[in-house]
Order: C-alpha cells, then structure tokens, then sequence
C-alpha cells in the first residue's frame, strides 16, 4: 500500500499521509516523497492550493520510534542525520513555495507531525485535533522547524511550557492559541477543508504569492524592509491580469474570475 497518497480536485492538490496503522509515523522514505509531491506540485500551474492531511484518525505522529529505537541500539546517528535534514528541506520548501499549504489536521498531530503542521501557511482542524511537543517524553528536543514555528505563534514562555511538559492541547484550545486557524465539527471537516481550499484556489495566484511570502517577511523583518517590499510588490501585481480583473470584477459588481 503507498505509503503517501495524492489527488488533484479542480486547482487543489491534497497529499494524505497513509500509514493509519502507525498514526502517520514517517517511515524511512515518506519524507523524500512528501518533498517530491511538493516540489511537483509547485512545478504544476494547474495546482494553486497544496493540502496535507493524514489518513484514518491521525494526522501524523511524527517520527517512526521503533525505527529510531534500532538506530540507537546501532549507536548510528547517520541515519538521524539525514532524515533530519530532509525534514529541514521540507519545511523549507513549504514555506518558499508560491502556493497556499494547508495542514488539514484531522485527529493527532504530535512531535513531528505537530511541527510540520505548524510549517504550513494555514491549519484547518476537526474537533478531534490534537497537538503534542511529544519529544520530551521520549528524551528528545523538538525539529521539523518546531522551535521557530511553535515560538513565532504562541510566544516563548507558552512554547517553553508545550515543549518541556509534552501536554496534549486539543482543538479548542489550539484555536484560543493559533495554533489552528479554523475548526470544524467531525462531520463538517471534509467539507469545510474542500471549501476553504477552493477559495484560496480561486485566488489571484501571483497576489497571493506576494502576501505568503510578505506575512513571512514582516514576521521577521524591520518596518522599513518590509514598506520596501510592500512598494515593489505592489508595484509588480498591480498591472497584472488578475489585478486589471478584480478592478473590473468589482466596478461591474460581479465575481472575479482570477487566473
């Protein structure tokens, strides 16, 4: 059975992570075929929203511990290295891309799986959500990005809390902290996914490009860098098709048909 599974509906790709069994544990290769329907789907004009999501009752629990549990009976950290190093391109990756990266986080997203969660630009949640900085129970600190992301969301002390006690936050309360962006009852969270990712789709592409990678920005940089790049920005889609099209749309007062 494939261990990572992909569709394309209209101008969304979704990407599910197949390992119900095993919580969506990333087995040895799932990282590196994770990266390369990403890069595909970046590649791909037709695709305008990327969804990653988990099968069964799990979005994804990170790393596979029995697999690590073999490597340290081997003394290897050759191996750790390398995984590592895929997850750092992956969310890299996912947060240069151009396109919109939704986290359709259906049930448990824990250690790995929480912070790759936490790399994509929106988290939509079923009311069976569940985050977890799981690494200090198993005497590890947090990768996958997770000390930049989990920090820039819920700040220092609260990150401090999370990672050092491992504590379960189910979907309410990752609402109240950011954690997720929307949250829908179990039997709406399909719908409610296919929804929002339609809309972003529908989106003006290259705008929306330009505001992913100016929150990014402004996130990080001084107000000077980021007023520049706003300028040069706006500048660039200003006489795009979409532009000229949503002006339109709105003067004619109908819908925009961007792209």
């Amino acid at each position: 059975m494939p261990q990572i599974l992909t569709e394309i509906a209209g101008h969304v790709a979704t990407i599910t992570l197949n390992r119900p069994e095993a919580m969506n544990a990333f087995s040895d290769d799932m990282r590196e075929k994770l990266f390369e329907n990403l890069k595909i789907y970046e590649a791909d004009p037709a695709v305008r929203c990327v969804v990653i999501t988990g099968a069964g009752k799990a979005f994804c629990a990170g790393g596979d511990i029995a697999s690590m549990a073999e490597m340290q009976r081997n003394d290897d950290t050759g191996v750790l290295d390398s995984r590592m190093a895929v997850a750092a391109e992956v969310v890299t990756f996912m947060r240069a891309m151009r396109k919109p990266v939704i986290a359709a986080v259906n049930g448990a997203a824990a250690g790995g799986g929480m912070n790759m969660a936490l790399a994509c630009d929106i988290r939509l949640g079923g009311d069976r959500a569940l985050f977890a900085q799981s690494f200090v129970k198993i005497g590890l600190v947090p990768d996958w990005g997770g000390f930049a992301f989990l920090t820039r969301l819920v700040g220092a002390a609260k990150a401090m809390e999370l990672m050092m006690t491992g504590e379960r936050v189910g979907a309410e309360e990752a609402l109240r902290l950011g954690l997720l962006n929307r949250l829908y009852p179990a039997d709406e969270f399909a719908a409610g996914v296919r929804e929002f990712a339609a809309g972003l789709a529908a989106g003006p592409p290259e705008t929306l490009a330009g505001i992913k990678r100016g929150v990014y920005l402004g996130a990080e940089c001084p107000l000077g860098e980021a007023l520049e790049y706003e300028a040069a920005t706006q500048r660039r889609v200003f006489l795009s098709d979409d532009a000229r099209e949503g002006m339109r749309a709105f003067l004619d007062k109908r819908p925009p048909e961007f792209g």
